[in-house]
């Protein structure tokens, strides 16, 4: 009886901290948490956070950009069960109210979880977004349902709360407006200006119980948000106490509870979804379905917190938005130029970027059009084949020094027959583009005439008279703390057996997901003929000679 009421004390008094001591509740059982004066039990980059005008401010310039999404943590304690309610101002730019978010490891004032979005547009304010966990929940104007289905996440649209463009008719623009975030088990709603944006119940068994409440200054062009009037009402047990959640059995160590934390962090594992192209090639080249079945079962298997999917484009045709929404980084091995599958959905695309999803292109897939397509890949990977300007010669690339990049990690030299494209279009000084694989061609990779895809004055001059190392793989980190990554080779079926080739790509995969690369790179397995015999969408050719490409796979990773 003693020892009960013992722990009951110190509980209820560790609780009592999770409350600002310098606000006093309301009657309505709101407390400020924000006192109009200072950043105290306010913790965020005093670069970008003031107090302006009595109300918490962020902004960038020009000048003073922020590298990735940046956030202020409320330090008063961590919010379960809770109703928040805030007024907010935006100028340019989004920026988001983080609630039950975890604080990403190594990254200071870097967060992901739950976030209330808002923005100086007219689409995203309102809706349910997880930040570096599975992408849009719950799109403006909809009721969804979180499940997993099969072992994969679902968004399932169960209703609606309103239409998403009469709601944003409700929102004033570079003006205050108010938000409301109520967020009780695992049912959440929004409100702006009193008008509900959406409603979701998080069925998944990665739904977060508790965790930070942080508000988001967004990387990408100048923005202001500013914050006022932030008041927050937890829920109260049975004895009245307003906690985090109800008081267990047995009273949890600070070191239990982080520890909790960051385990129910790492079961929300990073999304990878694999868009396979359309047979193109025969047999042994392009093959998109198996080289991205074979990626996928390696990465499922290499012990990172990630689960691969592949999607075919042949068979299941364009993904439905909630699969892009809940990738953390999408990976295309197709054909590309004209036909490119990106072509006829860069705004979509473009919008999920923005949101820091990550972008791999394989071989092909690094091609598209001039314009539109190509201005977006300098943006998302910072380069792509470019006609008359680029070249797709087949020749031995050897490559031989790496630079210290997490995607470069436990990669040794390497050298493969394979159409490895090069004089890539590249953004302007490689402003955020790292050169992965870099070599110089040989003169007869430029013997055929001019073309599009063949020969130009420019790649003649960069390489038979300036002699300019070419670049075939390059790696972007994205002002918006999105990262990209393209590589020209992939050609050839068999070259998936050379197992630094592969861990390259693997490492790009697991980098582009917002994760760290381990220093001894990915676990990318063995290969054999075997493996790269699965998937396929055309048929093994009869007289197929399984001795003479083992051996060709065996002596390219002789030198490993």
């Amino acid at each position: 009886m003693i020892r009960t009421s013992w722990r009951a004390v110190v509980w209820t008094a560790l609780v009592a901290l999770s409350i600002p001591l310098a606000a006093r509740a309301q009657d309505d059982g709101f407390v400020s948490i924000f006192d109009g004066k200072s950043l105290e039990k306010w913790d965020g980059n005093p670069e970008f956070w003031t107090v302006e005008d009595g109300a918490l401010t962020g902004t960038t310039t020009k000048d003073k950009p922020t590298k990735g999404n940046t956030f202020i943590i409320w330090r008063g304690g961590e919010v379960a069960d809770f109703e928040l309610t805030l007024d907010y101002k935006i100028v340019g730019g989004n920026s988001g109210i983080q609630y039950r978010s975890f604080e990403v490891p190594n990254e200071k004032w870097v967060i992901g979880g739950y976030q209330g979005d808002f923005e100086a547009g007219d689409t995203y304010s309102g809706i349910l977004y997880g930040e570096r966990y599975r992408g849009i929940l719950a799109n403006r104007g909809q009721k969804t349902v979180l499940k997993k289905e099969n072992g994969k996440f679902k968004v399932e649209v169960a209703g609606s709360v309103g239409d998403t463009k009469e709601i944003q008719a409700k929102i004033k623009k570079e003006d205050w407006n108010s938000y409301r975030i109520v967020a009780k088990g695992n049912h959440f709603k929004h409100f702006i200006n009193d008008v509900a944006t959406i409603e979701c119940t998080d069925e998944d068994d990665a739904a977060r119980a508790k965790g930070v409440l942080a508000l988001q200054l967004h990387a990408g062009p100048p923005m202001k948000v500013q914050f006022k009037n932030i008041k927050l009402k937890q829920a109260k047990t049975e004895g009245g106490a307003k906690s985090a959640s109800a008081a267990p059995a047995a009273l949890p160590t600070l070191r239990t509870a982080l520890a909790a934390s960051v385990v129910g962090q790492a079961d929300a594992k990073k999304k990878v979804l694999l868009l396979a192209g359309n047979p193109s090639h025969g047999f042994g080249a392009h093959d998109h379905l198996s080289g991205c079945s074979l990626l996928a079962r390696l990465l499922n298997q290499s012990g990172q917190p990630v689960e691969a999917t592949v999607h075919s484009l042949q068979k299941q045709g364009w993904p439905k938005p909630e699969e892009l929404a809940a990738a953390n980084t999408i990976v295309i091995y197709s054909d590309g130029g004209g036909g490119h599958p990106f072509n006829a959905h860069v705004k979509e695309l473009a919008e999920l970027t923005k949101k820091g999803t990550g972008i791999v292109c394989i071989h092909y897939g690094v091609e598209v059009p001039k314009g539109d397509s190509g201005n977006a890949f300098l943006d998302w990977t910072g380069g792509y084949f470019e006609t008359n300007w680029s070249v797709n010669p087949h020749w031995v690339a050897n490559y031989t020094k790496f630079p210290d990049h997490p995607v470069a990690r436990g990669v040794k030299p390497f050298k493969t027959n394979d159409e490895w494209y090069y004089h890539m279009r590249f953004r302007d000084n490689m402003e955020g583009v790292t050169p992965i694989l870099t070599d110089m061609p040989p003169k007869e990779t430029l013997s055929r005439g001019d073309g599009p895809h063949s020969g130009n004055p420019a790649v003649r001059k960069a390489v038979l008279e300036d002699k300019e190392p070419q670049h075939m793989a390059w790696a972007r980190q994205r002002p918006d703390g999105g990262r990209g990554f393209g590589c020209s080779g992939g050609h050839v079926h068999w070259n998936w057996g050379n197992d630094s080739f592969r861990r390259l790509i693997m490492n790009a995969i697991v980098w582009t997901a917002g994760l760290d690369v381990p220093s001894e790179g990915v676990k990318a397995g063995k290969v054999t003929v075997d493996d790269l015999l699965q998937d396929h969408d055309e048929p093994v050719p009869a007289d197929f000679n399984k001795a003479r490409y083992q051996a060709m796979i065996d002596a390219s990773n002789s030198g490993n």
